[in-house]
């Protein structure tokens, strides 16, 4: 681990000023992910800004509906809180389906969104990667890709997004309020993450300095009517081969609308808006399901080793549309 400047932030305009004018500049907040790169020295931040003293750990429910989560409550916290769990069944699934409970109860909601890979050869410093040493290379292209992503790749990075939380949120057209240096604007999350193409060191839109200060959801009324799926290689403290986010919207046998996103299997949350529009205005079953999984995966680009992953993905969709229609009636 480098050497680095620790400051204990007390409001969130100084927060950002500071990392404005410092270059290097890390928030911390849990540092469940942030700690262990520094440990590998894969990130070297000449400053750390402690944020975990601002004002940005509540949950509102807002006049029109919105439910605005602080950026600094705890994945735990939100996943037990009873609009959650009353409103977005699949984000209260989503995070508890996500590391440990101990991680969990330190995790934060900012934090979780701006997570980085898990991709092995990005955390070794010894391996060219491209996400961490541009222009060096993409070690997994040609080396052990099984976790690696299917969708959304480039000839210059594979690496798969690693949260759960994100691919729900996603599917419940979430927004990102974010301070920087111009004031506060708004993300739509699907906006937030970057696909990798000729620059995967480029991860998010976020400009220096910027700050997650909250994630806004909207009203979805039909939402309450949902899952998130996930299959690993054990049953806990893993991350996804591959995972599902739905939401179906029913008038008797018709879907009437969805959500669809995936996770595991691509560089970010992947939105499935092909999924979707297959499944809108058709019968809810398992050709309809079928249809929708194959309309999500026909972009995949496998690798080797990860090839299986098109079929499960499908196969996870299906059975997670499957679930969720038949537990409705």
């Amino acid at each position: 681990m480098q050497p680095f400047t620790y400051t204990s932030a007390t409001d969130v305009d100084g927060a950002t000023h500071l990392a404005s004018v410092t270059p290097q500049a890390r928030f911390l907040a849990g540092g469940t992910t942030l700690v262990d790169l520094m440990k590998l020295d894969v990130e070297q931040p000449t400053q750390l800004i402690d944020i975990t003293a601002l004002p940005l750990a509540d949950i509102q429910l807002l006049d029109d509906g919105t439910l605005r989560v602080g950026a600094l409550v705890r994945n735990s916290d939100l996943a037990h809180d009873e609009l959650v769990t009353a409103r977005y069944p699949l984000l209260a699934q989503a995070l508890l389906a996500g590391a440990s409970g101990q991680l969990r109860n330190m995790a934060t909601t900012g934090g979780n969104l701006l997570q980085r890979t898990r991709c092995p050869y990005f955390r070794d410093t010894a391996m060219p990667c491209n996400k961490r040493d541009p222009g060096s290379g993409c070690s997994a292209l040609g080396g052990a890709n099984r976790g690696h992503a299917i969708l959304g790749t480039s000839e210059h990075c594979i690496a798969t997004h690693p949260s759960d939380m994100a691919v729900a949120l996603v599917a419940l057209d979430a927004r990102v309020r974010v301070r920087g240096r111009e004031g506060e604007r708004v993300i739509p999350l699907v906006e937030l993450h970057c696909l990798p193409a000729d620059h995967p060191e480029i991860e998010t839109t976020l400009e220096p300095a910027d700050l997650i200060v909250a994630v806004e959801i909207p009203p979805l009324p039909f939402a309450k009517r949902s899952l998130y799926l996930k299959v690993r290689d054990r049953a806990s403290f893993a991350f996804a081969l591959t995972s599902a986010a739905v939401a179906v919207d029913l008038d008797g046998p018709i879907i009437r609308d969805a959500r669809v996103a995936l996770g595991g299997v691509a560089t970010r949350p992947w939105r499935s808006r092909e999924a979707e529009a297959a499944l809108r205005g058709h019968s809810a079953g398992p050709d309809t399901y079928r249809a929708a999984a194959d309309a999500a995966l026909a972009g995949a680009v496998p690798r080797g080793d990860n090839d299986f992953k098109i079929e499960l993905a499908k196969r996870t969709l299906a059975r997670a549309l499957t679930r969720v229609v038949e537990g409705s009636r």
